[in-house]
């Protein structure tokens, strides 16, 4: 199966997946599922983020690096977890934020689709997992799909607001154009540094006053207002 971006990206960015990269990294992702490996996010959902948020509705870009790789868990978007799944800890910590700096009511569950819809482009650096092995499609080419990704977004796009957290998501300011969009940088959610930098960051306060202020609505964080829809269409 080749590699294929919702058409609001696509227009964007499909000379990408026609690169040798690309081509190897879908000859590999057929490769584990003919071995009848379980890969996550369902195939259908590997570009879920993209085909949620459209190109030109992009505002806020969320980094991560790795989807979940537990059973039931990833479905294509970043920190966000399926209906019905516990809420892992990191997402708990942005939780916690969102309370603190918005006073916001913390959700019920662990899916963000609400976000993405509302122009938040959930973004993993590597885009699928073999199950209980986390890490295992680091190297196979999503990493420079999705520093593509970005550059694009930084190149075309104005007055973007991107959220690093952590020493891998920050690695990546040098991709983004500093004079055109905001870079906000904290410590990773993770219980392991939360406590570091990220909670207290005020990031989503801070994001919503620059995209007021460049005339642009701000993002609404809430999530128990809606269910999730979970039903994308990647035409």
């Amino acid at each position: 199966m080749s590699l294929q971006l919702p058409a609001s990206w696509s227009s964007h960015l499909a000379s990408e997946l026609q690169q040798d990269y690309a081509v190897d990294l879908s000859l590999f992702l057929d490769a584990e599922r003919a071995a009848g490996k379980t890969i996550y996010p369902a195939q259908e959902d590997t570009f879920a983020a993209f085909a949620a948020t459209a190109f030109a509705d992009v505002k806020v870009v969320i980094l991560g690096q790795d989807p979940y790789h537990g059973a039931g868990q990833a479905h294509g978007l970043s920190f966000s977890v399926l209906p019905g799944q516990k809420i892992p800890p990191s997402l708990r910590n942005i939780y916690k934020e969102l309370q603190s700096d918005l006073n916001l009511e913390t959700a019920d569950h662990g899916c963000l689709d609400a976000w993405a819809r509302a122009g938040v482009l959930l973004l993993n650096a590597t885009m699928t997992v073999e199950q209980k092995k986390p890490g295992s499609h680091q190297g196979r080419g999503w990493e420079q799909f999705t520093d593509a990704v970005i550059r694009c977004l930084s190149e075309k796009r104005e007055h973007i607001v991107f959220m690093l957290w952590g020493n891998f998501a920050q690695s990546k300011a040098e991709l983004i154009d500093a004079d055109r969009h905001l870079i906000l940088k904290a410590a990773h959610p993770s219980p392991f540094s939360a406590h570091r930098g990220f909670l207290g960051c005020r990031h989503f306060s801070s994001a919503n006053a620059y995209l007021t202020e460049h005339g642009k609505s701000p993002v609404d964080w809430s999530l128990n207002s809606e269910q999730p829809q979970l039903s994308f269409n990647l035409e």
